[in-house]
């Protein structure tokens, strides 16, 4: 269900594919970054990378402050919002820009494999910063590179990010319990690792129309349109009640999607909005809410009611 992205911006979202381990250097300035120029301030606009010494080679990562903001500082576990510019130091064109795309982008510091650039790079940085990055290859892709982002092995990156927010992602739900429905679906949460268990009320008839019932109701701010969401999720069957999809089972253990961006079946863009971050909401979901007469086979037929138990982790 999730939308395809960009080489680079897919790494920043999620992680880079390489398990790279390399260190980088803290915060500094040098002849590497005074070799970059950076222009522009509008936040609404990409700003422009002008490289005086080209190719420019870097051999750790080191980070500049462009603009301080007066928000809270990032920590090594949070979830930064960001607008990214991403440029080739070898050749100076632009790889990659949010700006382009209107989109911005989740960064899960936490993340193991993430760009070390970026792990290193954007802790303790102020939401509402402007900050210069320039990373050694080894930092980012790794000398491999990436060759459909037009990055070789031997190619210093430079990164432009303007943070916009920062948050701790949750684990799992956390509020205050609802009490049960009389003739809905009753649930037995396992934890994040594993998928919850749904059991369907004896005798009764699948519904018609989208329930929207919350089991948990979190505290967090209200999901709107537009935003990228984080969850966790399990969909089963509403005739058997088998799973037929988790995020608990996968790598890395939860899904992001787009709110409203019709990325995802319309009982999810229609029923989480409105939802708050840390709720646990059961969504029941008859086929013209979901898959439609055609389904998703193998697992999902064209008549099917399908029931998704889903916890909202975070929001951006």
């Amino acid at each position: 269900m999730r939308a395809p992205r960009r080489p680079v911006l897919a790494a920043l979202v999620v992680a880079a594919s390489l398990s790279i381990t390399g260190c980088a250097s803290s915060t500094a300035s040098g002849s590497v970054l005074d070799a970059v120029k950076i222009e522009g301030s509008d936040p609404a606009a990409a700003p422009t990378v002008a490289i005086s010494k080209k190719p420019l080679k870097a051999t750790a990562s080191v980070s500049k402050v462009l603009k301080e903001g007066d928000g809270a500082a990032v920590t090594k576990d949070d979830m930064a919002s960001v607008n990214a510019l991403i440029v080739n130091g070898t050749s100076g064109n632009t790889v990659d820009s949010t700006w382009d795309t209107k989109t911005p982008v989740g960064i899960d510091l936490s993340h193991e494999a993430l760009f070390p650039a970026l792990r290193t790079q954007l802790p303790g940085k102020k939401v509402g910063s402007r900050v210069l990055i320039v990373a050694p290859p080894k930092d980012v892709f790794g000398t491999e590179g990436n060759s459909a982002a037009g990055l070789k092995g031997t190619d210093t990156v430079v990164m432009v990010l303007d943070i916009l927010g920062a948050t701790k992602p949750l684990a799992e739900a956390k509020g205050e319990a609802v009490a049960p429905v009389e003739g809905q679906p009753t649930v037995e949460y396992k934890g994040p690792k594993e998928p919850s268990v749904v059991t369907m009320p004896a005798g009764a008839a699948a519904p018609t129309s989208l329930i929207v019932q919350p089991l948990i109701a979190g505290t967090g701010a209200e999901l709107t349109q537009g935003q990228t969401v984080r969850v966790n999720y399990t969909g089963v069957l509403w005739k058997d009640g088998s799973v037929f999809d988790s995020s608990s089972t996968r790598d890395p253990g939860y899904f992001e999607f787009q709110l409203g961006g019709g990325n995802v079946i319309s009982a999810w863009d229609n029923g989480l909005k409105g939802q708050k971050v840390g709720s646990r909401v059961m969504l029941i979901v008859p086929p013209a809410d979901g898959y439609g007469a055609t389904g998703s086979p193998p697992k999902i037929a064209g008549d099917d009611t399908l029931v998704f138990v889903v916890d909202i982790l975070a929001a951006y």
